[in-house]
């Protein structure tokens, strides 16, 4: 997610760098390393009382047990069991999204609450929807991919249309359309035969996983629980992130479903807890969210020590890894003829993709990318300031943020502070490496530039996110309709170049985050030696194997712009501004809405909610 110091430059991989999904390494010298690693563990164990390691001990040796039901479930069985799950989040939604609100100094009345609606329970929900559907085809021998339409993509990939696959995501989220792009080579026959993962041999176990809940988005902890037990048949024991403290309470009774016959179980605690678990010898898998230093910690440990290790290929860490570690996100954005209107409402999205949750997300967009050949380059950049200055102003309130807030302000004195956030517009002598390789996990704007226009803009730019921006977990690009259609077979060639494991095409990716159907890891590549935004993917609620990366197209205007007789070949949509937008007036009352029909209410109340809609 984030990291204290910069990351260096060269996280990205090469397209043809080869795929590790979870990674794991060989020791030059077996007895060593499980020395070193006893030592860690009894290290950790120090640090706690005997009260303590012994609760944990209990909860790893209920999860061994718990794997063994849960192997002897039949499919149908765990449909139901995920029935049961949905019916308590939906109970629970009201609490979890107070609860989330108020822990991030946000109040009942504050503008932006209703992101905790949609990040948290709202996520879950969709996510839960979306097993049931795969596990019920599964149980009735059907494929996940039954139905579904596959195409092709530029080199050799296949492309699945993931979403949206219901009616009533068709018409509220109309103008959204989601894909996942397989790896080169995977032709449609091989994806429907990998379709499934685990649960295509359900009665062999994969053990008790341990997953190391992250700090900021309260739905992301149990989302990577639910990935550990559907698609790899290991129950899990989640360890939460101190921030997340006020949220057990709500997830034990979200989940007591899967906590009571042991495939679930929710720990607090600090560093030491982490620690102890992650050298326990019950558990076989750890993933994370969180930040390549603290996977480096884990993996390698620390000082002249860790140092050895590297050097000698003798990770301290014998399990298997996966990690979704965060990176600093490129915004692209392609000069074309944009109307006033335009301009305004692009500006307020990338206010939005920096500012949400405060900066606080992994990805948050970081970097924008502009051309210095674009005619209405200087108008952009003054709707841009208006935009990030008028958001609603709220805390910075993750831990370490204010200090790289004040990291990014001593890089770039000349910047211009907003309030409780920061734009740094860099011209061609300035030095951008800071903001190319410091994920400032905060409300932190850079505006960079490269020349050209049309395709020469576009490639430049990709080449420039590949190249010089730390990461691969996320890329955003604006594009209006008349521009992406002028450039053909162009366009498309250069979304393939993109390396990374979420691309959102006139939409953030936070949206392919959100959408269940998709998958959600950095671009394919890293290992444990050179983590990046980390290994593996998660949410991927169709199962699939194979993965490359994920794609979101969204609408380029808004309703009514959206109409085909102004929009000029664009995408419709019945979503005048987007509840997750910062400039929503009325966001907070439309994603409650929204989550609350999600939960299970009926029409009169929806058609309340898209009411509200239209006066955002």
């Amino acid at each position: 997610m984030t990291s204290a110091t910069p990351a260096a430059p060269d996280d990205k991989k090469a397209a043809t760098a080869k795929i590790t999904k979870t990674a794991t390494a060989k020791p030059a010298t077996a007895k060593p390393a499980k020395t070193a690693k006893k030592a860690a563990t009894d290290a950790a164990a120090a640090q706690l009382g005997e009260g303590e390691r012994e609760r944990l001990d209990a909860a790893v040796d209920d999860l061994q047990r718990g794997a063994a039901l849960w192997s002897a479930l039949t499919l149908a069985q765990r449909v139901t069991l995920l029935r049961s799950v949905r019916t308590s989040v939906a109970a629970v939604a009201e609490d979890w999204a107070n609860t989330a609100a108020s822990s991030k100094g946000l109040d009942s009345r504050h503008p932006l609450r209703g992101e905790e609606w949609l990040s948290g329970p709202y996520s879950v929900l969709g996510a839960l929807d979306a097993y049931i559907e795969t596990f019920s085809r599964l149980a009735h021998g059907r494929n996940p991919l039954d139905g579904l339409t596959m195409s092709r993509a530029p080199g050799g990939r296949t492309r699945v249309h993931a979403f949206p696959l219901t009616r009533i995501d068709s018409f509220l989220l109309s103008g959204f359309t989601g894909e996942v792009w397989l790896e080169p080579g995977t032709t449609p026959g091989a994806a429907r035969a990998g379709a499934g993962l685990g649960q295509r041999t359900p009665t062999e176990s994969g053990g008790v996983g341990l997953v190391l809940g992250a700090g900021n988005i309260t739905s992301i902890p149990v989302l990577d629980v639910l990935y550990e037990l559907l698609a790899h048949n290991r129950t899990a024991l989640l360890k939460v992130n101190p921030t997340q403290d006020a949220l057990v309470p709500i997830y034990k009774r979200a989940f007591a479903a899967l906590i009571e016959p042991g495939f679930v179980r929710v720990l607090r605690g600090g560093p030491a807890v982490g620690a102890y678990l992650t050298g326990h010898p019950g558990l076989a898998h750890v993933h994370i969210t969180g930040s390549a230093a603290t996977f480096d910690t884990i993996v390698w440990g620390t000082g002249s020590a860790a140092t050895r290790r590297r050097r000698e290929k003798r990770p301290l860490l014998k399990k298997p890894i996966t990690a979704e570690l965060g990176g600093v996100s490129p915004i692209i954005v392609v000069p074309g003829e944009w109307t006033a209107a335009d301009l305004i409402h692009q500006a307020e999205h990338i206010a939005t993709m920096r500012l949400q949750n405060s900066g606080h997300n992994c990805i948050a967009g970081q970097v924008v990318i502009i051309s210095s050949d674009w005619d209405q380059a200087d108008q952009f950049r003054a709707e841009l300031r208006r935009a990030y200055a008028n958001a609603p102003e709220r805390p910075t309130w993750y831990p370490g943020s204010p200090a790289r807030l004040q990291q990014a302000a001593d890089s770039y004195p000349g910047s211009l502070v907003l309030r409780d956030r920061l734009l740094v517009e860099l011209g061609e002598d300035d030095d951008a490496s800071a903001m190319q390789t410091t994920e400032y996990f905060a409300p932190v704007l850079g505006v960079v530039t490269v020349a050209g226009t049309g395709q020469e803009f576009l490639d430049a730019a990709v080449a420039y996110a590949n190249e010089r921006l730390q990461g691969t977990l996320g890329a955003n690009l604006l594009i209006d309709p008349a521009t992406e259609k002028s450039l053909g077979t162009g366009f498309e060639r250069a979304i393939a170049a993109l390396r990374y494991g979420s691309i959102a095409i006139n939409a953030w990716t936070a949206f392919g985050f959100i959408t269940p159907t998709l998958t959600w890891g950095a671009f394919p590549g890293s290992t444990i030696d050179d983590v990046g935004s980390g290994i593996g993917v998660v949410h991927n609620a169709l199962l699939l194997d194979r993965v490359e990366r994920s794609v979101v197209r969204g609408p380029f205007r808004p309703f009514p712009r959206s109409l085909p007789l102004v929009n000029g070949g664009g995408r419709l949509t019945v979503l005048p501004k987007p509840p997750w937008f910062v400039s929503a007036r009325t966001g907070a009352e439309v994603s409650e809405g929204l989550t609350r029909f999600r939960a299970g209410g009926g029409v009169p109340s929806l058609v309340k909610t898209l009411l509200k809609a239209l006066r955002a």
